[in-house]
């Protein structure tokens, strides 16, 4: 069985609330889990000690029996002292500025290049 350390999501619509659970891969995001470990309230501002909730002991316990956090709950845990800081991948090259763009931007470039060197000769 894989186990995943992921978010539950509760709450209604427009509040947010969020259970921290160890869940079989398999299963759907609201659907059964093993054992409810935490809880995440965004609507909570960031600096409030309840915003995230986890029990450190059993968080512990799942991680050395192999389950792996979500990119979420890895943040968490590097927030917590009790894992290395996640790479953040870079931008998706999906949401890159097009060829055409990137041309205008090169053009728009080298023409200040150009009148930064004008104004600096005369």
């Amino acid at each position: 069985m894989a186990l995943k350390i992921r978010m539950s999501r509760a709450g209604t619509k427009h509040r947010p609330f969020y259970k921290i659970v160890v869940a079989d891969s398999r299963k759907a995001r609201d659907g059964s889990f093993v054992e409810r470990i935490g809880s995440y309230n965004p609507m909570l501002e960031k600096g409030h000690k309840d915003r995230v909730l986890m029990d450190v002991e059993r968080v512990k316990y799942w991680l050395s029996k192999g389950a792996m956090p979500s990119d979420r709950i890895a943040i968490f845990l590097h927030q917590a002292g009790l894992g290395p800081k996640p790479v953040i991948h870079e931008t998706p090259k999906k949401s890159a500025p097009k060829a055409k763009a990137q041309e205008r931007m090169k053009a728009a470039a080298e023409a200040a290049a150009k009148a930064a060197e004008a104004a600096a000769q005369g």
